[in-house]
């Protein structure tokens, strides 16, 4: 492979100055603010899982707001139950689920927030916590994987999007949103990205799918009512998954809160059935990011829906380590 923006200390980003995102500078967010609002015993230092907010928002290219998407993702989980009927538990109060501070990338170059996003997510994943991204724009991905790929050797990717992200650059920048895959394809080979769900690229972009190998599932293929296509989309993922969401990905008429909708997008329901195959597989999820919801005034149901999918693809990723316990209920900080 060929690792164009490679730098000697091994990240594709220049190193930040000052905040490293090392694991003694994890501050949580408050039950009134965190995703879900839950308590302090089941959301700060003890707790299973850590949820970032990375309210990032540099080369949107059309609709703006992904800043806001993460804010109004855990505004939105104070409405979402506790309780997942699915799998008859409640996971944030069995394992635990951490809000982290959102991290302070506004003044940053965009090479330097993105080499912050990395050194929180390696920070979280040295804590042994699982890692949930909320973006922001979809340039967090790339950082967010690299942190994984780092401690699971094996890693390879589900990508649900209407676009393949795979240009050099966009708008002048390689960091683009436009640009994602292409870096991710950097330090991992392309063949272990799996897209879902494409219905917008460029003639560039589908030479590349075809020469390097990137399996990608198109929306009008999809369409065409193939049975097999959700057990031919795990045929290319390992045992250790990591998901990256992008909410483009669904169809406009549930997501219209998004910077670039697309027609034909894919249905919630099938999302989560792909999501549902890969578990009853015995892969595992290792992480997820849930990026560019751009919130829309006065319309709550996108936001509400991104809530409930971040929460669901929790209790999908954990649906392993059922022990038969339940934690005792714990009343919800007042809305």
């Amino acid at each position: 492979m060929v690792h164009l923006l490679a730098n000697p200390s091994g990240s594709i980003f220049a190193p930040p100055d000052g905040d490293t995102g090392t694991n003694d500078m994890l501050s949580y967010l408050p039950a009134t603010e965190n995703f879900l609002g839950i308590p302090p015993d089941k959301s700060t230092s003890t707790a299973a899982i850590a949820i970032q907010p990375i309210p990032l928002e540099r080369t949107t290219s059309y609709g703006k707001g992904t800043k806001d998407g993460p804010r109004e993702i855990l505004r939105a989980s104070h409405y979402v139950e506790f309780y997942d009927e699915e799998f008859d538990r409640e996971l944030c109060f069995e394992r635990g689920i951490a809000t982290l501070e959102p991290l302070p990338l506004k003044k940053l170059p965009i090479e330097e927030a993105l080499a912050l996003v990395e050194a929180r997510a390696s920070a979280i994943l040295q804590a042994g916590k699982f890692c949930v991204g909320l973006g922001g724009e979809h340039s967090i991905t790339a950082p967010l994987v690299r942190a994984h790929a780092q401690k699971v050797p094996d890693l390879t990717i589900l990508q649900f999007d209407a676009h393949a992200d795979l240009r050099i650059e966009y708008d002048g920048t390689p960091y683009s949103h436009a640009c994602v895959m292409a870096r991710i394809a950097e330090f991992l080979e392309p063949s272990r990205i799996t897209q879902v769900g494409i219905r917008a690229l460029s003639k560039e972009e589908a030479s590349f799918i075809r020469s390097a190998g990137v399996r990608t599932f198109f929306a009008h293929a999809i369409r065409r009512g193939d049975a097999q296509w959700m057990d031919r989309v795990l045929e290319g993922l390992s045992e250790h998954v990591y998901i990256t969401f992008d909410v483009d990905a669904l169809d406009p008429s549930i997501m219209p809160a998004t910077g670039t909708p697309e027609p034909e997008g894919l249905t919630y329901s099938e999302c989560i059935a792909i999501v549902k195959r890969l578990i009853e597989t015995g892969r595992r999820i290792v992480g997820f990011d849930v990026v560019e919801l751009a919130p829309i005034k006065k319309l709550h149901h996108p936001n509400l829906t991104a809530a409930r999918l971040v929460y669901k693809l929790l209790n999908l990723a954990f649906a392993h380590d059922r022990s038969g316990k339940r934690a005792s209920r714990t009343r919800r900080i007042a809305r």
